[in-house]
């Protein structure tokens, strides 16, 4: 369950500018402050089960931005490169063709 809160997270943050104001507002106060869908009913007038299946919905539209644009899979790619070239930083003897290999990798990513 927390890596799904965390993947939601990541993709809420690419790519929240596409969603609407009560999808993105849902979002929040669901993920990001941790209220329940009760409460979140409760403060809007709507029942749980609405705000259960705007949630859902959404959820399911970040998935498919992500499957379309991959902006936190490319993402995720960058961080590894550049923890590989902070692990070659202090590896001298593979340094230099190592390097130019990932910063060439970083280019083609741009």
């Amino acid at each position: 369950m927390l890596a799904k809160t965390t993947r939601i997270n990541f993709l809420f943050d690419f790519y929240q500018s596409l969603l609407t104001d009560k999808q993105r507002l849902y979002m929040q106060l669901y993920y990001l402050e941790d209220l329940s869908l009760g409460e979140i009913a409760g403060e809007y007038g709507v029942s749980r089960q609405a705000v259960y299946d705007n949630v859902r919905r959404t959820e399911a539209m970040l998935e498919d931005y992500e499957e379309k644009l991959n902006l936190f899979s490319k993402f995720q790619n960058r961080i590894e490169i550049v923890d590989q070239l902070e692990q070659l930083i202090t590896d001298t003897d593979t340094r230099s063709e190592a390097l130019r290999k990932l910063l060439s990798t970083l280019k083609d990513h741009e």
